[in-house]
């Protein structure tokens, strides 16, 4: 009888996490919650603007789908956040596009000097291009919901640059191989420096030349050690968010719909953020001192000569999917 009875209670037992484990599965699949790790802290414009997407899609969806966010690369690191995505550890998630430029030359187009030099040929560019970058995405299990440009890139320096000839011999801060490679064309010396060191390197007079963000300027306090801003729109780099194909097919028709519409939104209305920042931090250099200069046309025609040349460096780099996209971006 003993062991009549243990059995008897095991059986309970198992029936009792069966009934549970139901239970879960009805849940679950009644409502679906997504992790999404950012890179940036909570104050940043991208990640506020993730935050507005979340909130519409959780109204969209009348809570069956929501969106918990990770800022400031708390679940995964930067470099991290693709792959994780890729691989199923979390279903949705932002980066930057050129990060995965060393993947394929197609992700950096955002990022060639001087190709698209305003937000309104960036936005023709990223048009011409974002079938190219979902083709590279889909081959990977991803999906592109959505892309938001940083602000444009321009020129700081301790004195007025006023045509090409006058970056030659300065002491360039680079950061990757593309601005590396825009000084040497620039007949400047490139001089590798993070972030952080910035205000340090030009103290010390490691560097006496810049091409970063307004952002980064103000941020920096670039007024501490150097006097000018040239407004040169060279590039704006772009954030992009993406999804598992697989978390994205498993929605419902009706949230799938959400999810695309709040994307949608969400780029609009990234875009326009990225523009406020942009004039909120240049304001913030020049109250602070900066001259902030509007680039001669014969900086920018020197400019655009050494744009020609990385341009034509890219396109090989890229291939047939390059030189279509170019077209595209030519022919709009």
């Amino acid at each position: 009888m003993p062991h009549t009875r243990s059995i008897t209670k095991a059986g309970f037992h198992l029936a009792a996490v069966a009934a549970l484990g139901l239970m879960g599965l009805t849940s679950a699949s009644a409502q679906t919650k997504w992790e999404m790790p950012t890179p940036y802290g909570d104050s940043n414009f991208h990640t506020q603007n993730i935050a507005a997407f979340a909130d519409e899609v959780a109204a969209k969806t009348d809570g069956s789908l929501t969106i918990q966010i990770h800022s400031a690369g708390s679940l995964f690191k930067h470099p991290e956040i693709k792959n994780a995505v890729r691989k199923g550890l979390a279903p949705i998630g932002e980066v930057l596009v050129s990060r995965l430029s060393n993947e394929d030359a197609v992700f950096g187009v955002d990022s060639v000097p001087f190709l698209a030099p305003s937000y309104d040929q960036a936005w023709e560019l990223y048009q011409a291009s974002r079938s190219a970058m979902e083709e590279k995405l889909e081959e990977q299990g991803l999906q592109l919901l959505f892309s938001v440009p940083w602000p444009p890139q321009g020129i700081f320096a301790k004195t007025e640059i006023s045509e090409g000839s006058d970056l030659k011999g300065l002491k360039f801060r680079a950061y990757n191989a593309a601005t590396e490679r825009m000084a040497q064309l620039a007949g400047a010396v490139p001089t590798q420096v993070e972030v952080p060191d910035i205000p340090t390197a030009f103290s010390t007079g490691r560097v006496e030349a810049m091409i970063t963000s307004p952002s980064t300027g103000a941020n920096s306090k670039a007024w501490d050690f150097l006097s000018h801003y040239h407004d040169t729109q060279a590039w704006l780099p772009k954030n992009m968010v993406i999804v598992s194909q697989r978390a994205f097919d498993r929605l419902s028709e009706a949230e799938q719909v959400a999810v695309l519409e709040a994307a949608a939104a969400a780029e609009q209305r990234g875009w326009e953020a990225s523009k406020q920042e942009t004039a909120a931090k240049t304001a913030i250099l020049q109250d602070n001192g900066i001259t902030v200069v509007a680039p001669s046309e014969q900086l920018l025609s020197d400019l655009a000569v050494i744009g020609e040349t990385m341009t034509a460096e890219w396109k090989e780099q890229a291939g047939d999917a390059g030189a279509a996209i170019l077209d595209a971006y030519k022919n709009q």
